[in-house]
């Protein structure tokens, strides 16, 4: 085997010589300058906002739509175009975009109004003023800044789901509060569905409008990798063949542009990894079993303990040689795992949502079928490789490993 020379692996991507010419372009928090087959929606939020630049307040904006279909890349495009827009005219406006998923930014409320307030260069302890005297400060402060504030919040329901919907009354509530500022909040989620779970009171105060996302297909995330291909390739680097694939392969998965964009990054990165100039498809097949192992890692790394030990009992009926299984022999294993980590047991019925909510994440497919008079259960079967089973099963025995050994 011959050795391994560092210096040239290093010069090489030192002199530039390899497949990337700009990788940054095939990034999820690039903005390009042209976003293919969103115009419709880009204008529908400019006109929705374009209200400050008289002075006047928009209407609070809620934006849904599945994981990838570019609900936050426009809206950072028209605020970024807005912001200028509103320069060049003399207008106050200032933009707040906060990602409510990032730890210690958005997970509680006290955190939220910290970094509202860092957004205007103010310093706020990480803890121990009541909340009362943040949310004064924050009039105070947006009372002498004056201008329009939008406030973007992006993952919305991640927020509202850790701390209530009562965060979300009192920043509508700011208006009332205050007259030489007004803030308008546009809130983005993945969740079409979350808006029906606040407070009728908050509803009502919210007086927001609406807009969907749909998903990508084929072609269009074709077009999309095209467009970041031209900036993010040296010329001759990746086989159309590749391109094709990578859409191909995203258009099953609701159409999401943010994994053909990871597909092709990652891939170019394996490519480069072998010191080849060009990607083909037998990158693209390595990139994808990659991501959905390190995807699926993730999911579950992110659920809380009882869908964790859902997903245990599941993973032990699966060793055991249970290709596909029901509820209730899911739920029998769950309430031991419960028991064995000093848990309140969950009912079956929330345990069935659970189920649900790990289908809905790719993790499991769970179908529901008939059992005549006896009811309707669900079918579960696991529909991953036996890698990232095997991988999977390591991620949740190092947390609950008595569970694994017992059940």
């Amino acid at each position: 085997m011959s050795q391994v020379s560092l210096s040239d692996i290093f010069s090489n991507y030192a002199n530039g010589t390899g497949v990337f010419k700009d990788k940054d372009t095939l990034s999820a928090d690039f903005t390009p300058e042209n976003i293919p087959h969103r115009e419709k929606q880009i204008k529908e939020i400019a006109l929705m906002l374009a209200p400050v630049l008289r002075g006047e307040k928009p209407s609070n904006i809620f934006i849904y739509g599945k994981t990838g279909t570019g609900k936050s890349l426009c809206v950072k495009k028209v605020s970024s175009t807005l912001v200028v827009a509103a320069g060049a005219a003399s207008k106050k406006v200032k933009i707040i975009y906060i990602n409510c998923k990032m730890r210690r930014v958005a997970d509680t409320e006290y955190r939220l109004l910290a970094q509202l307030m860092s957004s205007f260069g103010l310093t706020v302890p990480f803890t121990g003023l009541p909340t009362k005297t943040l949310y004064d400060q924050l009039y105070t402060t947006l009372e002498s800044n004056g201008g329009s504030i939008i406030l973007v919040l992006d993952e919305i329901d991640a927020l509202l789901e850790k701390v209530g919907d009562g965060l979300l009354y009192n920043l509508t509530r700011i208006n009332q509060e205050i007259k030489g500022a007004k803030i308008t909040i546009v809130g983005i989620s993945n969740k079409a569905s979350f808006i029906d779970n606040l407070d009728p009171r908050i509803r009502s105060s919210l007086s927001e409008e609406e807009m969907i996302f749909p998903p990508y297909n084929a072609n269009e995330l074709k077009d999309i990798l095209m467009e970041r291909s031209k900036t993010a390739f040296n010329d001759g680097a990746v086989d159309y063949a590749v391109i094709t694939k990578c859409a191909a392969l995203a258009a099953q998965e609701h159409g999401d542009a943010r994994k053909a964009l990871d597909l092709l990054r990652v891939a170019a990165e394996l490519a480069e990894r072998e010191s080849g100039h060009r990607v083909n498809e037998r990158h693209v097949d390595i990139a994808e079993e990659k991501l959905d192992k390190d995807r699926i890692i993730e999911i579950i790394r992110a659920q809380p303990k009882h869908s964790k030990l859902v997903m245990v009992s599941i993973l032990s009926l699966f060793k055991k040689g249970n290709k596909s299984m029901h509820t209730g022999e899911v739920y029998e294993l769950y309430e031991k795992a419960a028991a064995q980590n000093g848990l309140k047991t969950l009912t079956q019925r929330r345990v069935s949502d659970l189920i649900s909510e790990l289908d809905v994440l790719g993790v499991i497919h769970a179908s529901v079928i008939s059992k005549g008079r006896y009811g309707r259960t669900r079918k579960i079967n696991i529909q991953l490789s036996e890698k990232i089973v095997s991988l999977l099963s390591k991620t949740l025995a190092g947390e609950f490993p008595e569970a694994f050994i017992n059940l």
